[in-house]
């Protein structure tokens, strides 16, 4: 069994490092058939237990689809990036790398052991660079030392460590910022907010599921009582509205027919507007066809008027 002696109770990754690794994706992804890539985290110890991951720098990575033992990872080009970033900012240590799995691959282990040349607490995170779920990205792990029953010689193996994206306030503001910038023009807003709502709804519905899990494996045995996280539950339940008091009810009623008014009285003005363009429409085309008749009849009265004046001259 591993062994479950850790350094690090959890780690916290800064919204920079996410943009960097999935610019890093984006451009290998370009110029190669690479399916993932690879990079060195830097970073602090926030507080014990908890590692904060502040940056990181792509690094140069290949490897044998057939054979996942051949790979090669550019070592020197790793010291010479942390050395520049090193001058830039002394407080951010080399904490660990990354990969875009999206998934364990069986060389990480190989991997980790050059990492642990620059830190020997390195945390491997896999940074899902085009999730398919609603969910948090990063899965972080550690290496432990693996003691096998059989008297076996131990091996190396990744044990979960719990991760979590966390910012300062600074990047909270750049983060909003771009997501302003990189918002869809070309969808209008009720459909925006449409796919939020719908967003917001998916991930409600995945977090309760889990609770649902949580509590069904609680009451089968298969896992001990968390007192801290069944308070938590139950101050969600107290904050829950009751749905059956006459108050709510009249609100909920109130509020309904008033949204419900208002798109009536939008859908009454759009189909009056709608009319009187029409009307005006009908009335412009009917000016010009009179406009156009008049010039008509015109021309055929001067078209008239030479030919009479022609059989008049032939006359004389």
């Amino acid at each position: 069994m591993p062994s479950t002696d850790l350094l690090v109770s959890n780690v916290v990754v800064h919204p920079l490092v996410l943009l960097s690794v999935v610019d890093h994706f984006n451009r290998m992804g370009k110029i190669g058939n690479q399916k993932r890539v690879v990079g060195v985290l830097l970073g602090a110890w926030r507080s014990k237990g908890v590692l904060d991951v502040s940056n990181s720098f792509a690094v140069p990575f290949d490897e044998d689809d057939n054979d996942k033992s051949v790979w090669f990872l550019d070592h020197d080009y790793l010291e010479n990036m942390y050395g520049m970033f090193k001058k830039v900012n002394a407080r951010e240590k080399i904490v660990g790398w990354y990969h875009t799995g999206p998934k364990l691959h069986r060389n990480d282990v190989a991997i980790n052991e050059l990492i642990r040349r620059y830190c020997a607490s390195s945390v491997l995170v896999i940074i899902d660079a085009k999730p398919q779920h609603l969910k948090i990205p990063t899965e972080a792990y550690i290496a432990v030392e693996e003691v096998h029953d059989d008297g076996t010689p131990t091996s190396k193996t990744f044990e979960h460590v719990p991760s979590e994206i966390g910012a300062e306030e600074a990047e909270e503001v750049g983060v909003e910022h771009l997501l302003r910038d990189i918002k869809d023009t070309t969808i209008g807003t009720l459909s925006q907010r449409i796919t939020n709502q719908l967003q917001g709804l998916k991930g409600f519905n995945s977090q309760i599921q889990n609770i649902h899990n949580y509590l069904d494996e609680v009451t089968s045995g298969k896992l001990p009582v968390n007192h801290q996280i069944i308070y938590n539950l139950q101050d969600i339940f107290n904050l829950l509205p009751d749905v059956g008091m006459p108050e709510f009810i009249r609100s909920l009623s109130i509020k309904t027919n008033d949204q419900m008014l208002a798109i009536y009285l939008a859908a009454m003005i759009r189909s009056v507007i709608a009319l009187h363009n029409l009307i005006n429409n009908k009335i412009t085309n009917r000016d010009a066809e009179k406009k156009e008749g008049k010039k008509d009849e015109k021309k055929e009265k001067k078209d008239e008027a030479k030919v009479d004046d022609k059989e008049k001259e032939k006359l004389k």
